[in-house]
């Protein structure tokens, strides 16, 4: 009985997937619950597994081809149906019984020496047996209709087993050589002396390309030739880090994975590509000098040193070129739908960047106050994202706006009773937004290990299709890169996103209560929000931001942080 595979329903949001890789092939036999093919959406990438044991025998959607949810993707034959089992054992039986007699007049049907491929009996024509006296059949062996009378055996003679082609072929291909070409010369004459202990005689009247290959080190001419590659199927390995290691040249079969199973990881491939680039800049120890020719140099003559060249050293990591230049490749699911959602959100509504700058010197002071213990308490470290959050949050509850979503259809806007906060997060895939439920009921310390939490599970694949859906607001750390500010794009359906640069140091001029006005070190952020001026004009922008700037510039967290 065949068992339907079809597309499962991978979150509320989530209506098609792409088959990225089958794991099975057609014929193979697969148990149930064992993983068949790999699924990417533009939520999550996962396996499929087996729904019952069986094999595999019809692979409807090839890789790359995307299927909307509900649709077949292979079907397995369970081996239930009693027809079509009972017809194969016939047939079955039926096979067995010819056998022997197929097998008898196998071997003289070569006149050379060497074996030919086996017939059924019951279908080898009459016209192809030598003629011969007839004889009965072997005893014991039941006749197979329709029974053909076998050919009187042929004078016994030495025959080489029967190899197929498949098996002889690979042993009969010339094997590259690593030395100089060797010259052909005659067959050697019978040696006086007993061969060496490596060499193998051949079996008496086995054909010489039927014989296997001798190892390298007994190869006749003392050069050793490669041996036969082996293709093991390995552990399995994500389309994550199969990715990951075809961006730094990372030959998976060489890595010793370090995951449940000797699996490879992302950390294995990242660790193997930073030791070749540490190898590949290390400087190369000076060559041996040749030995000096026999020339005594006229006395008093010295040699002038060749003039120094001083290594070009520079800041930072090694500059390695990437794999990737000069090459093509196709656009991985998610990649493509990120660019097909900026484009919509782009042409869904009037989005427009307003920037203002804030002096978080605070805040980097009770950074500097509160880390060690805030760390030890929470189990994560203490970054401005969380300060971030919290003043955007607050913001949000006094204005409303820039927490509604907008329907144009029926011209009405919803205002939210909650922030659920979505919060950018850079991965290997691409740019993935997972979401921070009721955002607003959380303080300094639930906001830090919440984004911790998420950040972790959407790099390493473990986030869920609905932990990346329901956000009514967006925060994006631009700043993680160095970046000073950028002007990002709204999520759709939401109305306003908000990015956060880098914190710098900067000489700005602060009031102060004795000097008046003077120049001070402050610790400097921008802060850009993007909003839809469908909804929220430039000073509902302004209101919004002012609100978020004062909360920073305040600083006062001390409750939060516990001093």
């Amino acid at each position: 009985m065949s068992v339907s595979v079809s597309m499962p329903q991978l979150g509320e949001s989530v209506t098609e997937g792409t088959v990225t890789r089958w794991l099975k092939k057609e014929g193979e036999r697969v148990e149930r619950d064992e993983p068949l093919l790999e699924i990417s959406t533009d939520k999550v990438d996962t396996e499929i597994p087996s729904p019952a044991a069986g094999i595999l025998r019809g692979i409807v959607v090839a890789e790359d081809e995307t299927v909307a949810v509900g649709a077949e993707l292979a079907t397995i034959d369970d081996g239930a149906g009693a027809a079509g089992g009972g017809a194969a054992q016939d047939g079955a039986a039926a096979q067995a019984d010819a056998g022997p007699a197929a097998a008898e007049a196998g071997p003289a049907a070569g006149q050379d020496g060497s074996a030919a491929l086996p017939t059924r009996g019951a279908q080898a024509p009459a016209a192809q047996a030598p003629a011969a006296a007839p004889q009965g059949p072997p005893a014991g062996v039941p006749l197979a209709p329709p029974y053909q009378q076998p050919a009187a055996p042929a004078p016994p003679a030495p025959a080489a087993p029967y190899q197929t082609p498949s098996l002889a072929a690979p042993y009969q291909t010339p094997l590259p050589q690593t030395g100089p070409p060797r010259q052909a010369s005659p067959p050697p004459a019978p040696p006086a002396h007993a061969p060496p202990p490596a060499a193998v005689p051949p079996q008496a009247g086995q054909p010489p390309a039927a014989q296997p290959p001798q190892p390298a080190a007994a190869a006749a001419d003392g050069q050793s030739l490669p041996a036969l590659p082996a293709c093991p199927e390995g552990p399995y390995v994500t389309p994550l880090v199969r990715k990951l290691a075809a961006e730094h040249d990372v030959n998976l079969s060489e890595l010793a994975g370090t995951g449940v199973g000797g699996r490879i990881r992302k950390q294995d491939v990242l660790d193997a590509a930073r030791v070749r680039r540490e190898s590949a800049a290390a400087p190369a120890a000076p060559a041996a000098a040749p030995p000096s020719p026999a020339y005594a140099a006229p006395a008093g003559y010295t040699a002038a040193a060749p003039p120094a060249v001083a290594p070009q050293a520079h800041d930072g990591p090694a500059i390695v070129p990437s794999t990737l230049r000069g090459t093509t490749e196709r656009m991985s699911r998610l990649r493509q739908v990120i660019a097909q959602r900026m484009v919509e959100s782009l042409q869904t509504s009037a989005q427009l960047t307003t920037v203002v700058e804030a002096d978080v010197t605070a805040i980097a002071r009770l950074r500097q106050r509160a880390k060690a213990e805030f760390e030890a308490r929470e189990g994560v470290k203490l970054s401005f994202l969380p300060f971030f959050a919290l003043a955007a949050i607050e913001a949000l509850k006094v204005h409303p706006k820039l927490n509604a979503v907008l329907d144009t259809q029926t011209s009405q806007i919803t205002y939210h009773d909650a922030e659920h906060l979505g919060v950018a997060v850079d991965t290997d895939r691409g740019l993935l937004v997972p979401v921070i439920r009721n955002a607003g009921d959380l303080n300094i310390g639930g906001l830090a290990r919440k984004i911790a939490d998420l950040a972790h599970r959407t790099r390493n694949g473990q986030v869920g299709p609905d932990e990346l859906a329901g956000g009514t607001f967006t925060l994006t750390n631009t700043g993680s890169r160095g970046a000073l500010f950028d002007t990002p794009i709204i999520n759709q359906p939401q109305v306003a996103i908000l990015g956060t640069g880098t914190v710098v140091k900067r000489p700005v001029v602060v009031e102060d209560p004795t000097l008046g006005e003077v120049i001070a070190v402050r610790s400097i952020v921008y802060l850009a929000l993007t909003y839809d001026h469908r909804l929220v004009d430039g000073a509902d922008a302004a209101r919004f931001l002012g609100t978020v700037k004062n909360r920073l510039e305040e600083g006062s967290f001390e409750a939060e942080l516990g001093l």
